[in-house]
């Protein structure tokens, strides 16, 4: 009896290891993915950053699909990009990204792509018929930050940064902006939720606003709430536009009397080498502030770019600083010097979303992309077509191709030369 209950028992233990060695075979050891903060991300160009709106069509009543926006994803992750910037969880987009990076997640255990994510921030009466109110917060704010807190905690292994705001106290922007105590606010409350554990501490706050609203503009700007907002957040995140300031402020713009001799193209990179320099200004200004208060801060770039078509100031009527040829040099330069200083730069933007300027079609708002709504390239991205980093990957069904059918004296064409004019160079 007892033979016959040894032998019983070394076949269920021969069985047993057949049956886990074959399910050694047969299951992929896990590879989790290691634990990475915002301390992590922030200034590692390992992980270059761009801003992200995926509305393909011109109201945002047609919110992106969870599938449209895997197909971005996939797109962004081919340009090596890491980390998106996205701007309210009011609408869908934000909630339907995060689930959409978790499903990629689990069908590729390489896909790796992080957030920062945005939390609208309005005045009272913003986007409405009546008078807004500058030294009110609007009452839908509150519900905001809440809902920013929920998909933090729910995605923790995504959303590595809170920004409370966008460009919410500069004073340009008449509609809605707001005083810098509602935004202190805000971060001191989410603050105290990583204190009390209601929030992961490795979750970094901050406000992504103009330069002149971190104290690099105008002195009116330089009140104690923003102080304490400098000492409250855990970085700041800038946004600079030589862009706009080929109209208003074109004191850096144009092509110098000392260039004539130069051809077209080399007149045009000495232009954008000085678009570069403002940008540097302006960074080294808000710097040289935080600095002044006695504050070490990391400063980042929440976003800067450069469109590729425009009817308005910037176009052949106005400043003639847009077109691809200015983009592409622009997008380089920025990259070149962040990428050496250790500053994450969140270029605006990834595709050029049509909701912006809805009446104007060729409003440059719609037109910050480095790739247009139906998938092409702009030129900015003509080297990644050539090196196949697209290859297999579509947006709407289109596969990703070149713009102007990649014809380099077309699109050239289309390149208009600044003014020229008596300038100073200023070095940053």
């Amino acid at each position: 009896m007892k033979l016959r209950q040894n032998i019983v028992r070394l076949l269920v233990f021969a069985v047993l290891m057949l049956s886990c060695n074959q399910k050694q075979k047969t299951e992929p050891p896990m590879h989790p993915q290691k634990s990475i903060s915002a301390k992590d991300i922030l200034g590692n160009p390992e992980y270059q950053a761009i801003s992200y709106g995926g509305y393909r069509k011109s109201s945002r009543e047609y919110q992106p699909t969870v599938a449209q926006l895997k197909e971005d994803m996939k797109i962004l992750q081919a340009m090596n990009i890491k980390v998106l910037r996205t701007y309210n969880v009011q609408l869908a987009q934000a909630s339907n990204l995060l689930k959409a990076i978790r499903q990629l997640k689990k069908e590729d255990e390489t896909f790796e792509m992080y957030v920062m994510l945005g939390a609208w921030i309005d005045c009272k009466n913003a986007w409405t018929d009546k008078k807004p109110d500058h030294t009110v917060e609007s009452e839908q704010n509150e519900g905001e930050i809440k809902r920013a807190v929920a998909l933090a905690n729910e995605y923790p292994d995504i959303v590595k940064i809170i920004a409370v705001g966008n460009e919410a106290m500069i004073r340009w922007a008449t509609s809605y902006y707001v005083q810098p105590n509602v935004i202190l606010k805000w971060v001191n409350y989410l603050q105290n939720l990583k204190k009390e554990g209601k929030l992961s501490k490795d979750v970094w706050i901050t406000s992504s606003d103009d330069f002149a609203s971190w104290g690099g503009g105008e002195e009116s700007y330089h009140v104690k709430d923003l102080e304490d907002l400098i000492k409250a957040v855990d970085y700041i995140s800038m946004h600079t536009y030589p862009y706009h300031n080929t109209h208003y402020n074109p004191k850096f713009w144009g092509i110098d009397v000392t260039e004539e001799s130069l051809t077209d193209e080399e007149k045009i990179e000495a232009a954008m080498k000085r678009a570069l320099q403002f940008a540097q200004s302006q960074y080294k200004a808000v710097s040289e502030y935080v600095a002044s208060l006695g504050v070490q801060k990391p400063i980042h770039i929440g976003e800067t770019g450069w469109a590729t078509i425009s009817n308005g100031h910037y176009g052949p009527n106005g400043s003639k600083a847009t077109d691809e040829f200015k983009e592409a040099l622009y997008h380089q330069y920025m990259r070149e010097w962040t990428t050496k200083e250790g500053i994450s730069c969140f270029y605006f933007e990834a595709f050029d979303e049509p909701w912006k300027d809805a009446h104007n079609q060729k409003g440059s708002e719609n037109h910050f992309g480095l790739i247009t709504v139906d998938g092409k390239a702009k030129y900015a991205l003509w080297d990644k077509l050539d090196e196949g980093v697209f290859e297999g990957l579509t947006r709407g069904g289109n596969p990703i191709t070149k713009t102007y059918g990649g014809d380099k004296s077309a699109m050239m064409n289309d390149v208009e030369l600044p003014a020229i004019k008596e300038m100073t160079v200023t070095n940053h």
